[in-house]
């Protein structure tokens, strides 16, 4: 990435370990503030990647996922004011950065957008109001009211906390029966390692289950004009916790239903006045349905979630791989008010395939050399070893690694992925 960037010019507000440590390979020295709650600061040991990561020039602590006063942060710490672009690093810092961003006077998201995306219904509302397909949803404030809503709708449902990311706290229920019992784990789901001890307030969301097909779209956005889009095929877990396993870009649909996903995916965007970066959607294609117009015969995109932020799950890599191009370094560019030139289409696929190993001790690991073998495999990845602990896979957080294929088209690249898994085992006591 070749991004001119002077001391301290870049804030992050939320330290992703992941993206600190991929920027400090990338960015130049000391470009990088980290502006980060003083309690995750101590319990993550942020303050000493100062050390151990050259990008970083300091760690300023604040509070800001439960309230953030910009105006108090800039008279305490009058240096942010040399930044030339703000980024949030972590879902629960979307808020904050639109915020910062703003009193800076640089490009962002906008608060509004910013804060209708950190929260699920905000977002149903938002969404129903600009005319896009929705599930049918609720609020609901106990089991009774969710046991309702889902004998409403076939008996079934998707419950999820407002504000989580990642799969946190959201189960699907099969039987009314289910939900007294797994009420506690999406009304008051665990803390994420990001999160500040002072907890993160949440409702409860219950959503009508879909049946379909589920993709991402992946909008860059500069002053509310959409500059490039992506569609990413995703595939989850069945059963009652769907989190995601693997995703493949671009998107193998019809060209008529990835211009539909774009389209609901722009529409949505303007109805929240998007202003500036990348705006993360996630849709269910419902359908066809018997009798629907020939524009919605391969089925008419649902909103299921949308993030103000950058997507995580290395959608970001792959888009580079799919479409040639470093799409994190297009990102800070808009940021930074720049229209970068960027491609129109892609010219090959890529596509992740995450480890699920079972729950357990780590007793051992095999085929990792296979794996790194398979043509066409570019990383591999294992998270875990020998001695630790597996939990079960409740989160995305919970996933026991990855490994990252390409391809000449969607179909090579997912089938080189899903080989290279196959060859790794990772056997537990």
């Amino acid at each position: 990435m070749d991004l001119d960037l002077g001391p301290a010019e870049m804030i992050v507000v939320g330290a992703s370990l992941g993206t600190l440590r991929w920027f400090d390979e990338e960015l130049p020295a000391g470009s990088v503030v980290v502006v980060e709650e003083p309690d995750v600061i101590s319990r993550r040991g942020i303050d000493e990647l100062v050390g151990r990561l050259s990008v970083l020039a300091r760690v300023v602590p604040a509070e800001y996922q439960t309230g953030f006063d910009a105006d108090a942060l800039l008279a305490r710490e009058p240096d942010l004011a040399r930044a030339r672009l703000v980024m949030p690093g972590l879902e629960y810092a979307v808020g904050a950065a639109a915020r910062l961003a703003a009193r800076l006077g640089l490009p962002g998201a906008g608060a509004e957008a910013a804060d209708v995306f950190s929260d699920k219904h905000r977002m149903r509302l938002l969404a129903a109001d600009a005319g896009l397909p929705n599930p049918a949803y609720e609020l609901v404030g106990g089991p009774a009211e969710a046991v309702e809503f889902a004998r409403r709708h076939g008996g079934r449902c998707v419950l999820k906390p407002t504000r989580r990311s990642g799969s946190l706290g959201v189960r699907l229920v099969a039987d009314p029966a289910e939900i007294p019992a797994a009420w506690a784990a999406t009304a008051a789901p665990e803390a994420p390692p990001e999160a500040t001890d002072r907890g993160l307030p949440t409702q409860v969301l219950a959503e009508q289950v879909l049946d379909g097909r589920e993709h991402s779209v992946e909008l860059l956005v500069a002053d509310g004009e959409v500059i490039f889009g992506n569609v990413t095929d995703k595939r989850v877990l069945p059963g009652p916790l769907p989190v995601e396993t693997g995703h493949t870009v671009p998107s193998a649909l019809p060209g008529a239903v990835r211009r539909n996903l774009l389209d609901a995916a722009g529409r949505l965007c303007a109805a929240a006045g998007f202003r500036t970066g990348v705006l993360h959607s996630e849709w269910i294609v419902v359908g066809p349905r018997p009798g629907t117009e020939p524009a919605e015969a391969g089925g008419v995109p649902h909103l299921v979630e949308c993030a103000a932020r950058l997507p995580g799950d290395m959608i970001t890599a792959l888009i580079s791989i799919g479409y040639e191009f470093g799409f994190i370094d297009a990102y800070l560019r808009v940021l930074r008010g720049e229209r970068p030139a960027l491609p129109t289409r892609p010219t090959g696929a890529a596509a992740v395939e995450f480890l699920l190993a079972d729950p357990g001790t780590v007793t051992g690991v095999e085929g990792l050399r296979p794996a790194r073998r398979v043509p066409g495999v570019l990383e591999v990845q294992l998270d875990t070893a020998v001695g630790a602990t597996v939990a079960p896979v409740t989160s995305s957080g919970r996933r026991s690694g990855h490994v990252l294929a390409w391809g000449v088209d969607p179909a090579e690249a997912e089938r080189a992925a899903r080989a290279a898994a196959a060859e790794i085992r990772v056997t537990v006591a």
